[in-house]
């Protein structure tokens, strides 16, 4: 059998003790099946639970199964990152540990890959599992940032993709380090079909994204592929100038024909908060974006590796730029 690397599985994990035994049992069932060679390389992303304990001792068991810990916990993005800069596959499988999205749905995107397709998403018409709140909210993000955007990023769409070795390579040449990587790879283009699936109830444990992060993931997405944002900051800065003019001009013109001298001091106080509002909410949505520069000019690594197992080439300790 040949040693080449045909497939790359991508596995981030945070805390994930509970699901890890179940998601490489079900991996390795269908990349068996697959009847060529293959990689699951799971990025631990500084779990503090008996994550990294589990996968190095599937590790020193199973030599195609690959570990990558983290110094500290980078956040999903960066575990993605550093799954595609040390993959070695003609074809890189992204996928949560939670079973979410069924590993059985790699099928079909192999198949997909073979008959020319570069980028396969799996894209989800069901959501199990998941509350009334995140499932509007993902359902109306996807929407918005369809709509404010230049670049067809599917709806519905997550990190559960299958990528060409070339589009991994074009994603490991952009050095930014937001990464909102389900943009990305429709950014660099290349020829794309999705892949519907129903997406599971998690098999055990609870999910490790916050509301925080969930916002943070939003908007590193927008702030990536779009200027929108600070283009409304400066029509609600437009609007409320002459919301205020407009709300003087009647405010004089109802003094004279009333014959009053009295201010109504409650309609000031209210036009006050309204316009500091607005006008703190833009300076924030530009603070945002002015962050992002600060990140990027620091030039600090996405990741840092702490360790890894089953990579031979690989030093202890290595800095991934």
């Amino acid at each position: 059998m040949s040693n080449r690397i045909v497939y790359s599985i991508i596995v981030p994990l945070y805390n994930e003790e509970l699901v890890i035994d179940e998601s490489y049992r079900r991996l390795k069932k269908v990349m068996d099946s697959v009847k060529e060679d293959y990689e699951i390389i799971f990025v631990n992303d500084g779990s503090k639970d008996k994550t990294r304990e589990k996968v190095e001792e599937m590790c020193e068991s199973d030599k195609k199964i690959k570990l990558i810990n983290f110094s500290r916990n980078f956040g999903q993005q960066a575990a993605i990152t550093a799954g595609m800069d040390l993959s070695q596959g003609d074809a890189v499988v992204v996928i949560d540990a939670d079973l979410q999205d069924p590993p059985e749905v790699i099928f079909r995107m192999i198949k997909k890959w073979k008959e020319g397709y570069e980028v396969i998403h799996g894209k989800r018409i069901k959501r199990d599992g998941e509350t009334f709140f995140k499932r509007f909210t993902a359902k109306i993000f996807y929407r918005i940032l369809k709509s404010i955007t230049t670049i067809d990023i599917p709806l519905d769409t997550g990190d559960f993709k299958l990528i060409d070795r070339k589009v991994c390579n074009s994603m490991i040449s952009i050095s930014e380090k937001n990464r909102y990587v389900r943009g990305l790879v429709s950014w660099v283009g290349y020829k794309q079909i999705c892949v519907e699936f129903e997406r599971k109830d998690r098999f055990a444990g609870e999910s490790k994204y916050s509301l925080q992060k969930m916002f943070k993931l939003a908007f590193d997405g927008i702030a990536s592929f779009s200027y929108k944002p600070l283009a409304i900051a400066g029509y609600l800065g437009s609007l409320s100038f002459f919301t205020g003019v407009i709300s003087i001009f009647v405010t004089i013109v109802k003094n004279m024909f009333n014959q009053s001298k009295t201010i109504d001091f409650s309609i000031i106080i209210s036009m006050n908060l309204i316009m500091f509002g607005i006008t703190l909410g833009c300076i924030g949505i530009i603070g945002q974006y002015i962050g992002r520069i600060f990140d990027e000019s620091k030039g600090r690594p996405t990741y840092i590796i702490d360790s890894t197992e089953n990579y031979a080439h690989i030093k202890k300790r290595e800095v991934q730029q």
